[in-house]
């Protein structure tokens, strides 16, 4: 792993950097769902996570990482579809700092009013990460902020690791791990921490049929850019994967497949239904690759990581009702 941007030493001083700051999210099991997928699965409940999301590990990593030196941060900023934008509020405001936060035009209002609620101003521009970038770049110019980057960034990437460091401590016979993916720092982080510990673990990433960035790069062996479609799972749009959680990817991650949005659905109402858990589109992607059969079948455990609950609440009532 030497020659990769993150190591498993990063991931473990992440953990102790956030230890305290963050929630330590339990992992769930369902006889009832397991029934249904015809194997036994783990669920990594990170949609309780404070703000909703495992982007609040990452978040506060950098944040706490950049305030360890002798001059703290003006402020921060940064982009985002939802998820990371409430992640990176939490932590600014936990070291007193200062938030800007750029998003889609069309953010689901419970996540934009999330932000503000946790004392980010938000600023929107376009429906991409590019575009939303754009607009970021050019407050850290104005303001002479800290950019704390979404997915592409070694302490993001090692603070979304702890999720991988807690699944195999608390469950260290697991067998594989699905990972929902957008710009591929969670799955980078996961896989990087789960490879460390066990090499024979395997590592899945899903991506939404309509935004397969990740797919298309592995397969073509370079980073391809897209033009995502539209999709259910909004915090899994991303155009392109970022270069360090493609190079991890590469290295550690065995497959990624794509699902459908009346496969997201489905898994959506099931995990209400039978676990009574809320989890938003992006995060029961896992499980709606499982029961679409695309995740091979494994002996033992399989861990599926459910990255957040936030969503418009009339999404997921009509997603609960069954509506189209």
């Amino acid at each position: 792993m030497a020659d990769l941007p993150v190591g498993i030493e990063d991931v473990r001083a992440a953990a102790a950097r956030i230890r305290g700051r963050v929630h330590r999210t339990p992992l769930l099991q369902s006889r009832s769902i397991d029934s249904i997928a015809g194997r036994a699965l783990l669920f990594k409940a990170e949609n309780l996570q404070r703000g909703g999301a495992f982007k609040a590990r990452g978040a506060m990593n950098h944040i706490a990482r950049a305030c360890e030196g002798k001059v703290k941060p003006r402020g921060v900023v940064t982009y985002s579809s939802g998820n990371h934008a409430q992640g990176v509020a939490i932590a600014a405001a936990a070291f007193g700092l200062p938030c800007v936060v750029v998003m889609p035009e069309d953010a689901p209002k419970a996540k934009v009013e999330a932000t503000r609620g946790y004392g980010a101003e938000v600023l929107f521009r376009g429906r991409t990460s590019e575009e939303r970038r754009g607009l970021a770049q050019e407050v850290l110019q104005e303001r002479g902020y800290r950019m704390v980057p979404p997915f592409d960034d070694p302490d993001v990437v090692a603070g979304q690791g702890t999720v991988g460091l807690e699944i195999l401590e608390e469950a260290p016979d697991v067998e594989a791990i699905v990972v929902p993916v957008g710009g591929g720092g969670l799955i980078a982080g996961v896989a990087l921490a789960a490879k460390a510990q066990n090499l024979g673990i395997r590592v899945f990433g899903v991506e939404p049929e309509a935004a397969d960035a990740l797919r298309c790069s592995l397969d073509a062996g370079k980073i391809v850019t897209i033009r995502p479609g539209d999709t259910i799972a909004d915090g899994l749009r991303p155009v392109a994967p970022g270069e360090i959680p493609f190079a991890i990817a590469r290295k550690f991650v065995e497959k990624v497949v794509t699902v459908r949005d009346p496969e997201i659905e489905r898994a959506v109402r099931i995990l209400a239904e039978r676990m009574k858990v809320l989890v938003e589109p992006s995060g029961a992607a896992p499980l709606a690759a499982v029961l679409a059969g695309r995740i091979p079948a494994v002996g033992g455990k399989t861990a599926l990581v459910l990255s957040g609950g936030n969503a418009d609440p009339a999404v997921f009532a009509r997603i609960l009702s069954g509506g189209s």
